[in-house]
């Protein structure tokens, strides 16, 4: 059986911390068996990678955006700010509009903009789905489904979320919100 994968496809953490998992079994003869099978576990992993991974993805794409644009005014440019006392939440800034994505619960990461007035609201979303969200002053809610074999997915209204087209869509509305 060919595979055809090259290595940087293929993460690594969950077998690296297993073998962590061990030596700290080893070392401190306590047995934890309880978390190989305990949802929480795999849901909070998920979605702190789930997170940085977005954060890692709006943050090539405004530096791109920020370079591109070439002027250097503080009220031209978007920037990228971690919330203090969260695990890794983080906003996106220009022109008094915030785009905030917050992981809410483990199986929770919402994603809103917030006005200057502090009114809260969502991206808009497309007319094909338009019917289904009623209420645009509420964040998208991204949440995570947990599958045969601990096997986590992402989804918006049901539907699997790609990081990708949920970064562009996102900052490209915050973008076109936020400029002058």
């Amino acid at each position: 059986m060919d595979f055809d994968l090259q290595p940087q496809e293929i993460s690594t953490t969950w077998i690296e911390n297993l073998a962590l998992e061990e030596l700290n079994m080893e070392e401190s003869g306590v047995i934890h068996f309880a978390d190989n099978f305990s949802p929480v576990h795999h849901l909070e992993e998920a979605s702190i990678e789930f997170m940085d991974n977005l954060r890692d993805r709006f943050e090539i794409y405004i530096t791109k955006f920020n370079e591109f644009r070439g002027n250097n005014s503080a009220g031209d440019q978007v920037r990228v700010f971690k919330i203090s006392n969260t695990i890794n939440d983080f906003m996106v800034y220009r022109n008094s509009l915030r785009l905030i994505v917050a992981r809410k619960a483990n199986d929770l990461i919402s994603i809103g903009f917030l006005s200057s007035s502090g009114e809260v609201f969502s991206p808009k979303i497309s007319a094909g789905r338009s019917a289904v969200v009623e209420n645009s002053k509420v964040p998208l809610e991204i949440m995570a489904h947990l599958g045969p074999f601990n096997k986590i997915t992402w989804r918006f209204m049901g539907e699997v979320v790609e990081q990708e087209s949920l970064v562009k869509y996102c900052l490209s509305e915050f973008i076109r919100s936020s400029a002058r």
